[in-house]
């Protein structure tokens, strides 16, 4: 596989919606962390946090725009790759919220999708700028500031309690 190791600028590209909202697109990455306890084991969901490049907030790999010649499949993969460095299958969208941005006077259209972590890199385009940290779903809740996050981790969150399909119909 081949990874580029340097992240996208400028907005030549960037895709709007009818409304004139700039249209982002990110990932929640999770993966399982495997925990002995009383000699069974216990897989415990574990997210992915970044650190803003502005500021300390904390939040999903996101802040990029879908661009025009990507599916919004490929710019999801691309924010987790650039923003965060991590590698993964990207699962059915959770969603997609309307924000204000923090730096504008503008609204974006976001679209989360669940990212399994297949693969996290030591260097990434954006490692000397973020920070990120493996976190319990809890301490993810607390630590993301933006609402919308929070509300696409719950989504997240109650898919993968759900009993599958196949698991309703074999009972």
């Amino acid at each position: 596989m081949m990874l580029c190791m340097a992240a996208r600028t400028g907005r030549n590209l960037q895709r709007y919606n009818n409304q004139h909202h700039r249209l982002v697109v990110g990932c929640i990455p999770y993966r399982y962390k495997c925990e002995k306890m009383n000699g069974s084991s216990e897989d415990e969901l574990e997210v992915l946090v970044i650190s803003s490049k502005k500021t300390e907030a904390m939040m999903f790999p996101k802040q990029g725009g879908w661009e025009s010649d990507e599916s919004v499949e490929e710019a999801a993969c691309r924010e987790s790759l650039e923003e965060a460095g991590v590698v993964g299958k990207v699962e059915c969208e959770l969603g997609r919220w309307v924000f204000k941005s923090k730096s504008r006077e503008l609204y974006h259209q976001g679209f989360m999708f669940p990212l399994l972590v297949t693969q996290q890199l030591d260097l990434w385009p954006e490692h000397t700028a973020r920070t990120r940290e493996w976190m319990s779903v809890s301490e993810a809740r607390k630590a993301c500031q933006q609402w919308w996050m929070r509300e696409a981790l719950d989504i997240l969150v109650n898919r993968l309690k759900s009993p599958s399909l196949e698991q309703k119909n074999q009972d």
